[in-house]
């Protein structure tokens, strides 16, 4: 626990470590710490992979190769068992979007306190108190929004490639409730309405579903470090957040898996006809 959470309470020690490194953007607030943060992560994914398949050999693999090539062939796996069609586009997009949900979302077990007490030993208890910094991006609802915004217009491309621009305006406006003649002229506004609020649906559930997870168990974090404020509750408070800390790894693989396979049902989907 801080100095900080000691002397201006629990409360206070909360409210600034949920404060972003942030300044204004049309009109908005660009969170600086969770696009730096997500950014760097990304080209640490890029590299590492990009380097073990150009040092790869079809000899004996090393450690950290037999390691990518697990993570590949499990990610392959689900892909596969998930979507019946080509899979060339689509296990690079999954592999993409688990390793760095996973990257992200480990971030939330790195020691609340460490970004201030580096700031601290550099610029000093002062410069300290005024800097905010998140160190998990998915915990950030723009992240988790700017994943499912990006993945919403992925599944636009492949209705689009896989049924053409009047299949894919026909399916909108004839799907789900079918109907001939007048009726489906009758029908249409209705058709249109329901596949656009189930269009919309799919970037909003995911990302609110990983943003509520890592934001939960950011939260629990922060309270449980209240309890080694004092010398009483410091021992609870380390045996609580090993526990939590523990169990939050599962949390951290689990929300990556889910929006890595609900992003290729969702491409499975878009690809089929009604």
């Amino acid at each position: 626990m801080s100095e900080s959470s000691s002397a201006g309470g629990l409360t206070e020690y909360i409210q600034h470590h949920l404060t972003h490194n942030a300044g204004p953007a049309l009109g908005g607030q660009f969170n600086f710490d969770s696009w730096a943060v997500a950014l760097a992560l990304g080209l640490v994914f890029v590299l590492w992979f990009g380097l073990a398949a150009r040092k790869a050999t079809p000899g004996v693999p090393s450690k950290g190769q037999a390691f990518v090539e697990l993570v590949v062939e499990f990610v392959d796996g689900q892909v596969r068992d998930t979507f019946h069609g080509d899979r060339r586009s689509v296990t690079p997009l999954a592999l993409t979007i688990f390793m760095w949900v996973v990257f992200m979302n480990t971030m939330d077990l790195i020691p609340l306190d460490l970004p201030g007490l580096l700031i601290k030993l550099v610029g000093g208890e002062a410069a300290a108190h005024h800097t905010y910094f998140r160190a998990v991006p998915t915990a950030d609802l723009n992240t988790t929004l700017g994943l499912s915004v990006s993945v919403f217009f992925i599944l636009i491309g492949h209705a689009w490639s896989a049924k053409g621009g009047m299949g894919f305006g026909k399916e909108l406006l004839t799907a789900p409730f079918h109907a001939h003649g007048f009726m489906s002229i009758v029908l249409a506004p209705v058709n249109l309405v329901m596949n656009i609020i189930e269009w919309l649906v799919k970037p909003i559930s995911l990302a609110m579903r990983l943003f509520g997870n890592m934001y939960g168990g950011e939260l629990v974090f922060m309270l449980i470090a209240g309890l080694m404020a004092g010398w009483v509750t410091f021992l609870p408070g380390v045996i609580a957040n090993a526990a939590w800390g523990i169990f939050h790894i599962l949390i951290i693989l689990l929300q990556a898996f889910i929006f890595m396979i609900l992003t290729v049902v969702y491409i499975a989907g878009a690809r089929e006809s009604h």
